[in-house]
């Protein structure tokens, strides 16, 4: 079964996920990857400023396979 890793990204610091997940393809680190945003997501609090998430999966050899990206901003109106 295929390694994948999926890493989050801030905006200010880089998580880098080091033990990976055994997924049966490139569909299932998406899905995982997609629930690991939604968390993200559902702890947001107002922003003093623009917010940028970026979510990348790796294969075994490192390469970078998908992104998610997320942005959280407020404007007033």
């Amino acid at each position: 079964m295929p390694r994948y890793f999926i890493d989050l990204h801030d905006g200010t610091n880089l998580v880098r996920d080091n033990e990976g997940f055994d997924l049966p393809d490139l569909a299932a680190a998406r899905e995982q990857a997609a629930r690991m945003m939604i968390r993200v997501a559902q702890g947001l609090s107002d922003p003093r400023e623009r917010q940028d998430y970026v979510i990348a999966v790796r294969d075994a050899q490192g390469v970078v396979r998908l992104r998610l990206r997320l942005s959280y901003d407020i404007e007033l109106g």
